[in-house]
């Protein structure tokens, strides 16, 4: 009997040869398309992105001779990404919609849809490696970065399971992008040439703020420029009792005051902001670009700091709290009061810097060797081990 595979057909080149591969590999491949969103209202041009991938996804299923069908989830998409998404903003925070869609919908929904067809596997186009071993008599699951490491995407699948790593498989993710397209190329097929999708996992082209701005209202308030030279930034260093007590210090964010800066202009709303953001400020006049060190949403304040080395960009460390913290490798997990020297990204496609985990009852810091820009609330933290993502978690 040929194994079963459900490959999630988006319409994109890397799905497409991923279906091709797998049936090179004598699979008996479906594809199925996710619809995920309804509302037109929000794209950014005329064109209706899912349609679109749809009919591509469908030419590449004719093409491939595999069976194929759309399904539609746009209200799980609603209630766990899109729900989710206006909860965190209107918190201040910045979520990440692809690393949610991959946990909870593309891993859970679609691969349990899949799975209820028979499927022994769900495939997608994701740019990463899986391998296994056997520790303990046990099967352990390990997700490796992608060969191309100008693509790597394992950053997106952080918050994967054992489970749905035993269920997935990732079949361009020994390939570099250029071989990607050549196959599809040399297979005649629809999106050999097509761009890769910019936008939210799914949703298409969305300009962000017009989109929060469905349900968080316009709001104005002030932007306030802090002098890098600003006393905040040359605190006083206590003498600390713990080891805890220093983390907590370098990971503590600075509580800003509009007596700390100046007004330079005005804005509709903190929780359309992030950390480190420049773009859309419309603050001119200034020798170098301002960038976003705070948002208030509380007071409905933004705080900003002229130059990407401002010193209020940086901070040295960061906590997570204990329900956030995820082990994909839980075999490797560190208990209270243990440590584990690891590499980290806090953001898709920031190069990897060495840290150290420090494990507490109540949550685990992570400390870098090099002070890291824009640390930011409600994106994950991915660390690694080589070439391995052992773990994740949501920065508090």
């Amino acid at each position: 009997m040929k194994k079963r595979v459900v490959v999630g057909l988006s319409g994109g080149v890397d799905s497409s040869v991923a279906a091709y591969l797998l049936q090179q590999q004598g699979y008996e491949v479906i594809g199925l398309f996710m619809k995920n969103w309804h509302d037109e209202g929000v794209t950014i041009s005329n064109e209706c992105p899912w349609l679109e991938d749809s009919n591509d996804a469908l030419l590449v299923a004719e093409k491939l001779g595999i069976p194929f069908q759309t399904v539609d989830l746009s209200e799980q998409y609603k209630e766990r990404i899109v729900d989710y998404m206006f909860a965190e903003y209107e918190k201040g925070r910045t979520p990440n919609p692809d690393v949610l869609c991959n946990r909870e919908i593309k891993f859970d929904v679609f691969m349990k849809i899949a799975l209820s067809l028979g499927a022994d596997f769900v495939a997608t186009g994701h740019y990463c490696r899986k391998s296994e071993q056997t520790i303990d008599g046990k099967t352990v699951y390990s997700l490796l970065s992608g060969a191309d490491a100008n693509k790597d995407q394992s950053y997106f699948l952080c918050q994967l399971t054992q489970e749905q790593l035993s269920k997935a498989l990732f079949p361009i993710g020994e390939l570099q992008k250029s071989e990607v397209r050549k196959i599809a190329s040399e297979m005649e097929l629809v999106t050999a040439e097509k761009k890769d999708s910019q936008g939210l996992c799914f949703i298409g082209k969305v300009r962000l703020p017009e989109f929060l701005q469905q349900k968080l209202q316009p709001k104005d308030g002030l932007i306030y420029q802090v002098d890098e030279s600003a006393h905040i930034y040359t605190p006083e260093i206590p003498a600390f009792e713990s080891p805890k007590d220093e983390l907590e210090f370098a990971a503590h964010n600075i509580p800003y005051k509009p007596e700390m800066g100046k007004v330079v202009g005005k804005h509709q709303g903190a929780h359309y902001y992030t950390i480190g953001q420049r773009k859309g400020l419309n603050v001119g006049g200034t020798k170098e670009p301002l960038f976003i060190i705070a948002t208030d949403v509380e007071s409905n304040a933004i705080y900003t700091g002229m130059g990407q080395s401002h010193p209020g960009l940086f901070r040295k460390a960061l906590f997570i709290q204990k329900e956030e913290i995820h082990w994909v490798r839980e075999d490797l997990r560190i208990h209270d009061n243990e440590t584990l020297d690891v590499m980290v990204r806090i953001r898709y496609r920031q190069p990897l810097q060495k840290a150290t985990l420090h494990q507490f009852e109540n949550g685990m810091y992570i400390s870098f060797e090099d002070a890291q820009s824009a640390i930011t609330e409600g994106q994950f933290a991915a660390w690694y081990i080589g070439e391995e993502l052992v773990g994740s978690g949501v920065i508090s």
